[in-house]
């Protein structure tokens, strides 16, 4: 149960956050912080399919998180649930276009061994 959780969980995140991003660069940049931008901009993301993917997918994410907290020690949950950021680099090559050099597959790669070794 605990591994499913897991892995429930790193997938949510990894979701959440790649179509954060997507929903984001459809949006583009906020620029204007006068309360009336602010409000257009607000009504324009919440209608962003992406940004509303996201927020469902972080929804189930943060559900995961709780019942693995219940049945896992934090001490376990919060370091291996840097397992997203594999996934989520990948994902960012691939379905973003993000350019990544090595320095980020490195730094990636060293919190993957972390996480390995934190659940052994």
């Amino acid at each position: 149960m605990k591994w499913v959780l897991v892995l429930l969980m790193i997938a949510a995140t990894t979701g959440g956050d790649v179509f954060r991003a997507a929903g984001m660069k459809r949006h583009g940049e906020i620029a204007d912080f006068r309360p009336g931008a602010i409000g257009r901009a607000l009504a324009a993301l919440v209608r962003n399919r992406f940004v509303i993917l996201s927020t469902c997918c972080m929804a189930f994410s943060f559900f995961a998180f709780i019942k693995l907290v219940s049945v896992a020690p934090l001490s376990f949950v919060v370091p291996v649930s840097a397992g997203t950021f594999i996934p989520e680099t990948v994902l960012a090559r691939i379905y973003l276009r993000e350019a990544i050099d090595w320095r980020r597959w490195l730094g990636a790669g060293f919190i993957m061994v972390g996480v390995i070794l934190v659940s052994l």
